[in-house]
């Protein structure tokens, strides 16, 4: 079966969350994944995205693909570039933005995406230890975003933390 122009399964092929991430970063080999995707990969949300986030440069061709469902961010240069993991997933080399720079990018696109499923990732990125407050300072220095999750993070860190 070909679900897509240069990706191929077999039809009795279960969907898959994994899949579908790894068949974006196929079609898409310049992005990373991020958002509430990445959130959900790292295992920092209950909230199943309708569609895959992928970060891609602010100045690239955004690419037209139907399947799956890909819904993009820019970001620039800088900030785009750090804090990337690269996992293996069905043979595919799959760049995914690591929990802490996660984290902040959630806050820094609240309004996309929601306060609450930056709320809840903070929360679970801390509970998890998958992220460090001197983690999180740092990323949300570099993204500016660091006023705005401030207040947040120190309701959530213990003291002396």
């Amino acid at each position: 079966m070909r679900p897509a122009r240069g990706l191929y399964q077999f039809a009795e092929a279960v969907p898959d969350a994994r899949r579908s991430i790894a068949e974006a970063s196929a079609l898409v080999p310049k992005g990373v994944i991020c958002l509430t995707s990445a959130l959900e990969f790292h295992d920092l949300t209950l909230h199943m995205p309708s569609a895959i986030w992928m970060a891609i440069d602010r100045t690239a061709w955004k690419p037209k693909v139907d399947y799956p469902p890909i819904r993009f961010v820019r970001f620039s240069g800088r900030v785009l570039a750090e804090g990337i993991k690269r996992h293996r997933i069905e043979g595919v080399d799959v760049p995914v933005f690591e929990p802490a720079k996660t984290i902040v990018d959630c806050f820094r696109y609240r309004n996309k995406i929601g306060l609450d499923i930056a709320l809840e990732g903070l929360r679970e990125g801390l509970r998890k230890r998958r992220a460090r407050p001197d983690q999180l300072w740092k990323f949300a220095q570099s993204g500016r975003a660091w006023s705005v999750m401030r207040p947040y993070v120190e309701a959530m860190v213990p003291d002396g933390a």
